[in-house]
């Protein structure tokens, strides 16, 4: 879980993360998106998927990225759980 933490601590990943939400996206689609260069989102697209937070399916030339609800349900799951727990 700390590898997902870690990930989700930086502002450019999160946002990758509320644009994969909207729809899957190449790289090239994310790196038009901001004022960096296309190494660095590699670079946060490769932490989101080592969090597996992001799927990176290969269509062709082009690597498509998703979010992965299942990661992100786990997540929230982890929270409720805190959120509800006795004391």
């Amino acid at each position: 879980m700390n590898i997902i933490f870690k990930a989700l601590n930086d502002p450019t990943r999160r946002e990758i993360l509320q644009l994969l939400q909207e729809r899957d996206m190449t790289a090239g689609e994310i790196v038009e998106r901001f004022n960096i260069s296309g190494p660095s989102i590699s670079h946060h697209l490769d932490l989101l998927k080592q969090a597996k937070l992001v799927i990176a399916e290969k269509d062709g030339q082009y690597v498509y990225y998703s979010l992965n609800t299942t990661v992100v349900d786990e997540i929230m799951k982890w929270f409720l759980q805190i959120k509800t727990k006795k004391r």
